[in-house]
């Protein structure tokens, strides 16, 4: 009879273990991605919802480390090292905790991955600690909310955003350096053999006001290199030109690049080569 009611008992049990209902999370889980330069970057974590409940020094806590959304801590990744608000972090994954009072954030990176929220943490396995203001802004965040914005060639900001708090930083990537160096080594050092490199290279160059001459020598090898005429690439030239002042070349080039245009049925270009040329005259 012992025996027969352990046995029934571990039926039920197996029973019960199969018998779940699926019911969607109170806090689901959501990846964000986004390339900063040339850093691929990750953040994994849970949103919970306010639901009526106050935010701002209970659900977010005041001066107590935050495990930043629901369930486990929040995990952000990075292909390669960046920088955030200045700081050097080598590339790898994180828990990002944050710690709140009503006007200071306190950013947290944590080598640590394997707490549960923020039930054990211990300062001792931080990889870096910095503080950014709080902004109370007036637009309702329902659901806690992570995301990019303010993109430039080599930086962005993830934003944090629940009911009325938001707190931010910057991402920042070295480009420059590496660009730089690709171009020494594909173009300056030696010819490449694909035309396209040397808009690039170009394009590089105008972008971050280097030698316009250099930059429309390679323009026109770009040219000479293709098997047809593209009026993005003809654009590039005509802004390289008006850059050094050559205004008559540069309307003619514009004028140029938009007839292509018109013929590739690019509107935007069209629009971009009369903004060029009205400027010019």
């Amino acid at each position: 009879m012992r025996k027969y009611s352990f046995a029934l008992a571990a039926l039920l049990i197996s029973a019960m273990a199969i018998a779940q209902i699926k019911m969607p999370p109170a806090s689901p889980t959501f990846e964000l991605k986004g390339t900063v330069g040339l850093a691929d970057v990750k953040v994994v974590y849970s949103r919970p919802s306010a639901r009526g409940r106050q935010v701002a020094g209970v659900l977010i806590p005041y001066n107590e480390v935050w495990r930043t959304g629901a369930n486990a801590s929040t995990k952000i990744t990075f292909s390669e090292s960046v920088k955030l608000n200045g700081n050097p972090v080598p590339a790898g994954t994180y828990a990002l905790y944050t710690q709140f009072t009503e006007d200071v954030a306190t950013i947290i990176l944590s080598k640590n991955l394997t707490w549960w929220g923020a039930i054990g943490y211990e300062a001792k396995d931080d990889l870096l600690r910095f503080d950014v203001p709080v902004k109370h802004p007036s637009s309702m965040y329902e659901t806690f909310t992570i995301s990019f914005s303010d993109f430039t060639m080599n930086s962005a900001n993830l934003n944090m955003k629940w009911e009325h708090t938001k707190a931010m930083f910057t991402i920042e990537s070295d480009v420059d350096s590496k660009v730089m160096a690709d171009i020494k080594e594909q173009v300056i050092d030696k010819k490449p053999s694909d035309a396209g490199v040397y808009f690039q290279a170009a394009g590089y160059y105008y972008d971050t006001n280097r030698d316009a001459n250099l930059a429309l020598e390679w323009i026109n090898k770009a040219i000479a290199g293709s098997k047809e005429e593209q009026y993005w690439v003809i654009h590039l030239k005509a802004k390289l030109q008006a850059r050094l002042g050559m205004n008559n070349e540069a309307i003619a080039s514009a004028q140029k690049s938009m007839a292509l245009a018109k013929t590739g049925g690019n509107p935007d270009y069209v629009r971009l080569n009369e903004k060029l040329i009205a400027s010019l005259k």
